[in-house]
């Protein structure tokens, strides 16, 4: 493929909600022009855009396709995203390299809760957006309808471009309202035919029109003194005022039709070429100031190829065999071969101006969100912002020989996807793989077994449980053993009591009179804080404690640093058991943010799981932020229940808080938990 000045790209995150019909979208704009020979089918996994196994498995996308396609005179760069809502890392790594966000909605569906979650995100990143009402040629749809939903939604900047001429299966073409005229199309052609107008839609087309023309203008001082003294504006004006308005912010243009049936694609593919906004790469585009820069927005890991990372261009040009420098690592990295991604398919490219995308292949360690750079040199560029994961699975190697497999496979899947995150809880000793969801950890398991070659099994994540004590109390500890030779022999007196919640635990001494020898008191601190790791009355970690040796026994021939370790140990667990030792739970502080509608259903769900409200407030756009602490056991599924409550539009933050003291009716229930787990 050859190279095109920034001025002649355009690139384009096709977003929404799954089933809206993205994937058909881009596959009919890929041969609409020419770039492929025949149109795949999502239903039976031959698409350009859906190629790996999970999404043929599935029949869903799973993951982000780059797939770029040439159209008067313009590169544009697709980003197919996936719509299902656990995969909107994907989503969000679309957007840090688009410049334009294509919306596209099902005009049988309507605004659907993923189309809202991808505005969001455009929205806060100040994207350029863009609609197109898809599946306008199926039962029930309706482009009024949908049209209206934008509007209520997304607000008074929703401009149509377009009308459908006919509905359902009578759709047989648009009306372009910015120059007042008809395109129809043929069946199985994706090149639309000029004519006039149908005379029932004349008098809405007009109306529309006046009040587009008006909308476009007005942005416009010179323009709207033309327009109100009723000269004549041509629609090269109008166009060039429309993609100032759409670069703005402010005009998020609607456009129409029906991917599988080619209607209206060749018209979208002319506006996304001449109203599509150019990318955005800052003052020193074409690097004169000496700096050529990168950043990487996806990493696939290919089981034969190796690492494979999609990257743009942010400053200069980048050709093979150029240097870079990881500004994350300092490392020098090599570009080799340079290449376009269409769908899996590579086609080497000679250079890549600032603003475009591209990929390149082993590099030594490069993963998602890095920048490259000459010289290493920091330039500002808008990196993937990653969704916190929320979800966890405990995971363990099926096969012995396969743990050391294991490690490096969690790190390439990690490279892959870095909203997955691994966890190895010191406390539980469990691995824990975290992602957005049950099927995001689905897939990544089946990854791991068919992709990586190491199956895994899943266990319950066990909570990381402690305990302490109530009251003060003491007691001894004694080693007393003779054999044939030196014996062993200890005695240590120790006192424990409470501390304030989170002091951790604190040793102390307090001999008089060398009743223990000075060199055998670190042995006695060794052997309480060994005892306190591995467990006080109901074998957890114990915290919140001082414990003080301040009596004790010594031997001159028999007394030995094990002897008191062990006696230390001993006194422990008998004090602490004397001392009413009792359970804590950790809590979580989850910030919730739902709609107002929802707002009763997950108070009453956070006060079903043992929460305590903290406060709730008015957020603006009809939503409220909740803040409440739940205990973490029972916040551990709460991702799934937020999403079945909210319909998928809540959404939340969490952190460790602090320890609780567990209610008494569930002490034995951990324990047995913990000790099931133990076996």
């Amino acid at each position: 493929m050859k190279s095109f000045p920034t001025a002649q790209l355009r690139n384009v995150a096709v977003v929404g909600h799954q089933g809206a019909g993205k994937t058909s979208l881009v596959e009919a704009l890929l041969y609409a022009s020419g770039a492929i020979g025949r149109v795949g089918r999502v239903e039976d996994g031959t698409t350009v855009s859906d190629f790996d196994p999970e999404e043929h498995r599935r029949a869903m996308s799973v993951g982000l396709t780059l797939a770029p396609f040439e159209h008067e005179g313009h590169k544009i760069n697709l980003l197919d995203a996936p719509g299902y809502a656990d995969f909107v890392g994907d989503v969000a790594a679309a957007l840090a390299a688009a410049d334009l966000a294509l919306f596209v909605v099902s005009a049988v569906e309507g605004v659907e809760v993923q189309t809202e979650v991808a505005w969001r995100i455009a929205e806060a990143r100040g994207i350029p957006r863009a609609f197109f009402v898809n599946k306008l040629d199926r039962e029930r749809a309706s482009f009024r309808r949908t049209l209206d939903q934008l509007k209520a939604r997304f607000g008074a900047g929703v401009a149509p471009l377009q009308l459908p001429i006919g509905e359902e299966a009578a759709l047989r073409g648009v009306v372009d309202l910015l120059d007042d005229h008809a395109i129809f199309y043929s069946e199985g052609s994706a090149a639309g035919t000029d004519g006039p107008s149908p005379d029932d839609l004349a008098a809405e087309e007009h109306a529309i029109h006046d009040a587009l023309v008006e909308g476009i203008v007005v942005a416009d001082d010179t323009l709207t003194e033309r327009y109100l003294a009723e000269e004549p504006i041509d629609v090269h004006e109008l166009e060039l005022a429309l993609a100032a308005g759409i670069d703005a912010g402010p005009v998020f243009p609607v456009l129409c039709g029906a991917a599988t049936r080619l209607i209206g694609v060749d018209r979208l593919a002319h506006f996304i070429a001449e109203e599509g906004p150019a990318p955005h790469v800052g003052d020193d585009a074409s690097g004169t100031n000496g700096v050529t820069a990168l950043s990487v927005f996806k990493t696939i890991v290919d089981q034969y190829v190796g690492h494979v990372n999609l990257f743009k261009v942010v400053r200069g040009t980048v050709r093979p065999d150029d240097h870079l420098v990881n500004t994350r690592t300092k490392k020098d990295e090599r570009l080799h071969q340079l290449f376009t991604m269409r769908g899996k398919e590579q086609e080497a490219v000679t250079e890549l101006a600032a603003g475009d995308l591209g990929a390149v292949a082993k590099l030594a360690d490069v993963r998602t969100g890095d920048l490259l750079s000459t010289g290493g040199v920091a330039v500002e560029f808008d990196a993937p912002i990653a969704p916190e994961p929320l979800l966890a699975t405990a995971i363990v190697a099926r096969n012995k020989n396969d743990e050391d497999k294991l490690a490096n496979a969690l790190h390439r899947l990690e490279d892959e996807d870095p909203v997955l995150r691994i966890e190895r809880n010191a406390e539980t000793h469990q691995t824990l793989l975290w992602g957005t969801g049950e099927t995001h950890l689905s897939i990544a398991l089946s990854k791991l077994a068919g992709k990586f070659g190491v199956p895994v099994d899943t266990e319950d994540v066990r909570v990381a449980y402690r305990e302490t004590i109530t009251g003060t109390a003491e007691a001894e500890g004694k080693v007393k053993k003779q054999t044939g030779g030196h014996g062993q022999f200890a005695i240590a007196w120790l006192r424990v009591a409470p501390e304030p919640r989170g002091a951790g635990v604190t040793f102390d001494e307090a001999i008089v009179g060398g009743v223990i020898p000075r060199n055998f008191i670190p042995a006695v601190e060794k052997g309480v804080m060994d005892a306190v790791a591995h467990g006080g009355a109901f074998g957890f970690p114990v915290v919140d404690v001082v414990i003080t040796v301040f009596d004790g026994k010594h031997h001159p021939v028999d007394s030995s640093e094990m002897a008191f370790k062990t006696a230390a140990a001993t006194g422990l667990r008998e004090a602490l058991a004397a001392a009413g030792a009792i359970l804590l739970e950790p809590v979580s502080e989850l910030v919730i943010v739902v709609p107002e509608a929802y707002q009763g259903d997950v108070m009453g769900d956070l006060n079903a799981k043992r929460g305590r409200i903290h406060g709730s407030a008015a957020v603006g756009d009809g939503e409220v932020e909740i803040t409440a602490f739940v205990p973490t056991s029972e916040a551990m599924r709460f991702s799934i229940d937020l999403r079945s409550m909210t319909h998928g539009r809540g959404r939340y933050r969490t952190r460790h808080s602090h320890y609780d003291p567990l209610p008494a009716h569930l002490v034995e229930q951990a324990r047995a938990a913990a000790v099931g787990a133990t076996r």
